[in-house]
């Protein structure tokens, strides 16, 4: 599927479908869009526009830009609402950055999205309200030039529903690849006429970035300002969550002592899979029960399933100490082993969720690092952690990996922001 949707007259009207969540499930295709000023919607564009079927748009606009540009026309198949988010107009961030032309743009912008979330509180709720509303897709919002009151709902429906961070970053960033047309539009329209500032147009990622970390400071995440100040509770983001995800969901569980036969299939099954493509990592018949029951007596496994009752899609190992190739360490991290995937039913990126799972009881725990080792040869799975947010830290040179034998490892951590202790974790 693509995500940008091709008009001739809109430059960044995309779909928001395909992101996939904490609990391995899917944003749906085709549900929710987010655009540019759907008031350029003419000829064969407007035609294009119909054929998505969209039953509901949100004009995220102030009252005076829909004043000197018009609105989506009307039309029979869908409802129109106009929900302008920002209340600060007469002092416009572009309108400032302009007098002060040093000014950091990400900054900017994130100090603006700030004022927007907490100035367009009832619109902010409205829209959720009307995109989880049953019956009410596809729906698309947009603002001027589908970029940051756009953005700022977009990113509070992805959270909402459970992307990563890193997701919501970079589908903000997106509109990057519209800013030239974005800017070309501009200037036809102001001949003669310098950009208000000299990013205009433009999407850093660290203005998202920046944006998040504000509201995390101030409320403790963007969902927890969602609940604080929008009241988007559980009975919304649910009817979110039901109107616009798809796919099984993930569940995690503490693995018992009637699990030790399929942890042993699981890590035969990755063991043969790994053979298959030349990676010399781990061999049949290496770990058995009794390995495991260790574990469960040691540290915390746990398996990932499809739903409450449905079958494995992986496991890991979670320790809480390591000496073995990290030497004596106080009690600051928390340790990944054997992360394992059932090639059968696992959906992508069960391996990035598995991880995730574990980072949280990490923090939870009151702990700041995620640290695990990889065999030295195999640089596929290095990348694989880099590409997940972990940085190699040192090597070591012979492991003994008991029935493994002895092998080098890369050693690699990640930091983790901080969390409210969960009394249940282990210390």
């Amino acid at each position: 599927m693509k995500r940008h949707i091709p008009f001739d007259r809109l430059h960044n009207c995309r779909d928001l479908g395909g992101y996939v969540t904490e609990d391995g499930r899917t944003v749906r295709w085709g549900k929710v869009y987010r655009s540019d000023s759907l008031s350029k919607l003419r000829g064969a564009d407007w035609e294009r526009f119909l054929g998505l079927g969209v039953r509901t748009v949100i004009d995220l606009r102030h009252p005076r830009e829909i004043e000197a540009k018009g609105r989506v026309p009307d039309h029979a198949s869908f409802a129109y609402h106009h929900l302008s988010v920002e209340h600060r107009a007469d002092d416009r961030a572009d309108d400032r950055a302009a007098s002060e032309p040093d000014t950091d743009a990400g900054r900017h912008l994130a100090d603006r999205y700030l004022e927007m979330a907490e100035d367009g509180v009832k619109e902010l709720r409205r829209a959720l309200e009307l995109i989880a509303e049953d019956g009410s897709g596809p729906v698309v919002f947009h603002c001027v030039s589908g970029k940051d009151r756009t953005g700022l709902l977009a990113a509070l429906v992805l959270s909402l529903l459970g992307v990563a961070e890193a997701d919501v970053v970079e589908d903000f960033a997106l509109t990057g690849l519209a800013t030239d047309r974005l800017v070309a539009d501009w200037r036809a329209t102001h001949p003669g006429r310098e950009l208000p500032w000299p990013t205009f147009g433009q999407a850093p990622a660290d203005a998202m970035r920046l944006f998040l970390a504000g509201i995390t400071e101030r409320y403790g995440s963007l969902r927890a300002y969602a609940a604080r100040l929008l009241d988007a509770d559980e009975e919304l983001v649910a009817a979110l969550r039901a109107a616009l995800l798809e796919g099984p969901e993930l569940t995690f569980r503490r693995a018992g002592a009637s699990d030790l036969a399929e942890l042993v299939r699981l890590r035969d099954a990755a063991a043969r899979w790994q053979i298959s493509r030349g990676i010399a990592q781990w061999q049949p018949g290496e770990l058995g029960e009794d390995h495991f029951a260790a574990r469960l007596a040691d540290s915390e496994v746990w398996l990932a399933t499809l739903g409450p009752d449905g079958p494995v899609a992986g496991a890991f190992e979670l320790w809480w100490d390591d000496p073995a190739p990290w030497g004596p360490q106080p009690p600051t991290a928390g340790y990944v082993h054997r992360l394992m995937t059932d090639r059968d039913t696992a959906p992508p990126r069960t391996g990035l969720l598995l991880l995730a799972h574990a980072e949280r009881r990490i923090r939870a725990a009151g702990r700041g690092l995620s640290r695990l080792d990889c065999r030295s040869n195999n640089p596929r799975l290095r990348a694989y952690y880099a590409a997940a947010g972990y940085r190699e830290v040192g090597e070591l040179a012979s492991k003994d990996g008991g029935v493994a034998g002895r092998y080098a490892v890369t050693l690699m951590e990640k930091p983790l922001e901080a969390a409210d202790r969960d009394l249940t974790a282990r210390p």
